[in-house]
């Protein structure tokens, strides 16, 4: 990753305050103009911009300590050691910070979701947010926000999202410095209230990973690239809409969007299928409200669960409903949410 833009601290001794725990959350968010396919898998840049609500539920807390006797870095996961892919992932990222940082001491990384890990309720999204605001902070690298959403892009690209607060915009970024140009930033919003009900009808891992499918479908979707072209014109008109706080038309313009984007999972060769028969009840339960006068707007990420986006006053209506067509799975009501920050140590 260049480092160019960068405060970046020399090379030091460790002192004791340095090997301090540092510990920083985020909340997740869910994409209501969808993110779907990397240009740059290395540097995570995506194909298409994306806008996000970041949700006051479901946080991760991440605590990051410095190990200078250590001969390699520890990763602990809602208390089990990490293996795999999410391994593989968290020594990256630590990588890409000590190149940063001018750094070589080993880390200690416990990081704890409260969200289901791999089902498509964005713990990534909230995983990378709280890992690069710590270890950042235990590296005593100095970041301004938008250069915090640069580095936890590098995690997950949700991750550059969660930095922020309410609703944020991710640049998918230019040609010739796609790195720097591909950032999240706030997007202000004009007098909405707005609630995201979560329908959970599956909280198990899923059998593709977000990656896997992003790739296939990508590659071997004839749907993708006209979708692709919809989201950029979907986006123009999504922040027209927040600008003028008309809930409705950002729940219709979500609503397709996501729906768009299964839509060219489904065309991959050989098919990405996430929704469940749990999921069409619900996307038909969500359209009935609305025919009963609730304004209710369904978004999906990748997998089966269904979140419904209604004005807060509307929430428990919302979940009842899904509670009613669902009685085997769970509903949990969120709102805007905080963005990434610090909760001890560092500075």
């Amino acid at each position: 990753m260049p480092t160019e833009g960068l405060r970046t601290s020399p090379s030091r001794p460790c002192t004791p305050e340095v090997d301090g725990a540092v510990t920083a959350v985020a909340q997740p968010n869910i994409a209501l103009i969808k993110y779907w396919g990397k240009r740059d898998e290395r540097l995570v840049i995506p194909w298409t911009s994306s806008l996000s609500m970041t949700l006051d539920v479901f946080p991760t807390t991440t605590t990051v300590r410095l190990a200078p006797a250590a001969g390699a870095d520890r990763v602990t996961l809602n208390g089990r050691h990490a293996a795999g892919e999410t391994l593989r992932r968290v020594l990256d990222f630590l990588e890409l910070v000590r190149e940063l940082a001018g750094r070589r001491e080993r880390a200690v990384v416990d990081s704890h979701n409260t969200a289901p890990t791999g089902a498509g309720v964005a713990s990534s999204a909230s995983g990378f947010a709280a890992l690069a605001v710590a270890a950042a902070a235990a590296y005593d690298l100095d970041l301004d926000a938008t250069e915090l959403s640069r580095l936890a892009r590098r995690g997950s690209g949700s991750a550059s999202r969660s930095v922020f607060a309410g609703f944020s915009l991710w640049h998918a970024g230019g040609e010739e410095d796609p790195d720097g140009s591909s950032y999240a930033e706030p997007v202000p919003v004009r007098g909405l209230d707005p609630a995201l009900v979560i329908a959970l009808v599956d909280d198990s891992p899923k059998a593709v990973s977000s990656r896997a499918a992003m790739r296939r479908t990508v590659d071997t979707s004839p749907l993708y690239r006209p979708w692709a072209d919809s989201s950029e014109r979907d986006l123009i008109e999504m922040r027209l809409a927040l600008g003028r706080g008309d809930l409705d038309a950002v729940g219709e313009i979500a609503e397709r969007n996501a729906l768009g984007m299964h839509a060219t999972m489904l065309a991959a060769r050989p098919a990405v299928r996430y929704l469940s028969p749990g999921t069409l009840t619900l996307l038909d339960r969500v359209l009935r409200l609305r025919q009963e006068g609730t304004p209710a707007y369904s978004t999906m990420d990748a997998g089966p669960n269904v979140k419904v986006l209604c004005h807060s006053s509307d929430a428990d209506r919302v979940a009842a409903a899904l509670r009613d067509a669902i009685p085997s799975g769970s509903v949990v009501v969120a709102r805007s949410g905080p963005g990434a920050r610090l909760l001890s140590g560092g500075s």
